[in-house]
């Protein structure tokens, strides 16, 4: 008879008692274990890019069937996730939402996000523009909402699908600390109180309304704070120049550090109708609306030129609010728009900073992570990275002209 090893050795066979206590020490030890590399709750930090990269970025409007549904994470817009109201309901066992977006972002965005759709009304003079008031997720008082109107911040701009950009200009205007956009999300309808078009299935962006939008009383003039001509913008732009333009007394209250922020972000995502209206920085193509209104010709009086979208708050009427973002992202590289660049001399060290980082890209993908209508109608990281390239390629292409003209950052407040 083959003996047992313990009667080799002369030990006594453990009792069942003690192979219990045993086992559940064992098993203490490896729940103390920390949990493996791959379990990160963030799974997208930068990446090195596996495709080449490409001259055009590929339009956000076509939407892209996700090869793999993109992973949830609880700072993701979810149409039944209450909004987020302090910095400790930001905490969670998935992480936290990008510091960039602030509490009151995330809060907004929630609402353009998932809150019901309780009026409507038509923008004049804008087509396919809406204005909808919003009743949050649980919030009892909604019906009041119909008689304050929006002055109460409940309101949201339904935008054409082919303005999706304008999500994409928010996100980079969060990450670069610029802080002028207005929340954007990109979001499906089915309310029984919207058009048909509206409802169709297809993916359109809504802006947060602004409720103390300053507007000239001019119905011609009405999407500007103010009356700016482009050689008094000039003017403006040089040093000690406030005092000595005679325009309109609310323009020559914006600091020239606003401007600053304006070319730069309109120079990444070539936003050309605001400074530039004309087309007169770079030779446009026939289907270009400066060609199809004859503004183009203009370019030859300089006297002629005004500048539009030109917008402060009545609340903060030395800071500008960035509207109508979508810019051009499939614009032609070797027709980048320097004239958007023309006068600025110095621009915010907190941006040039984030652009000289290399991890632009990066960054936006965590940022429009958020979006989950966006992330996944697009496929995900893979399907966004093209148009990032787009942007980060005009992002070198602005530190060299910064490099090459010697000019200088400022130190401004992220607020």
């Amino acid at each position: 008879m083959v003996q047992r090893p313990w009667r080799r050795t002369g030990l006594k066979p453990p009792a069942p008692a003690a192979l219990g206590v045993l086992l559940a020490l064992a098993l203490l030890a490896l729940a103390r274990l920390p949990p493996p590399p791959h379990c990160s709750p963030h799974p997208l930090r930068a990446t090195s890019p596996s495709t080449p990269w490409r001259e055009v970025a590929a339009p956000l409007s076509r939407e892209r069937a996700p090869r793999g549904r993109a992973p949830v994470s609880s700072t993701r817009l979810r149409h039944d996730q209450p909004p987020v109201r302090s910095r400790r309901q930001r905490r969670g066992a998935a992480g936290d939402a990008p510091p960039w977006l602030s509490n009151d972002d995330l809060q907004k965005m929630q609402l353009l996000a998932s809150g019901q759709v309780v009026s409507k009304t038509r923008i004049p003079a804008h087509g396919q523009v809406l204005r909808v008031g919003l009743r949050a997720v649980g919030d009892a008082e909604g019906d009041s909402l119909l008689e304050k109107g929006c002055e109460d911040g409940h309101c949201g701009l339904i935008k054409r699908p082919g303005d999706l950009y304008e999500v994409l200009a928010f996100h980079l205007d969060r990450v670069l600390g610029l802080n002028r956009s207005l929340p954007t999300v990109a979001r499906r309808f089915t309310s029984h109180l919207l058009p048909y078009s509206y409802t169709d299935g297809s993916l359109r962006p809504i802006v947060w309304w602004v409720p103390d939008l300053q507007h000239l009383e001019d119905a011609n003039n009405d999407q500007n704070s103010c009356a700016l001509g482009w050689l008094q913008y000039q003017e403006m732009l040089r040093p000690r120049g406030l005092t000595s333009v005679a325009g309109d007394a609310s323009c020559s209250s914006i600091p020239r550090g606003e401007w600053s922020r304006l070319a730069l972000f309109d120079f990444l995502l070539q936003v050309h109708d605001r400074l530039d209206r004309y087309c007169c920085g770079f030779q446009p193509d026939p289907s270009e609306p400066c060609m199809e209104e004859m503004l183009h010709e203009k370019c030859r009086n300089p006297a002629e030129l005004v500048l539009v979208h030109i917008l402060v708050r009545r609340s903060m009427p030395s800071r500008l609010v960035f509207i109508d973002n979508a810019g051009k992202p499939q614009h032609p590289e070797e027709k980048l728009n320097f004239r958007l660049l023309q006068g600025i001399d110095s621009f915010p060290a907190a941006a040039v900073a984030t652009l000289r980082s290399g991890r632009l890209q990066s960054l936006l993908l965590e940022s429009l992570h958020v979006d989950r209508e966006l992330w996944e109608s697009q496929g995900g990281a893979e399907g966004l990275r093209p148009l990032l390239r787009t942007i980060d390629r005009r992002a070198r292409i602005l530190l060299r002209h910064i490099q090459e003209h010697n000019l200088t950052v400022f130190e401004d407040s992220p607020c």
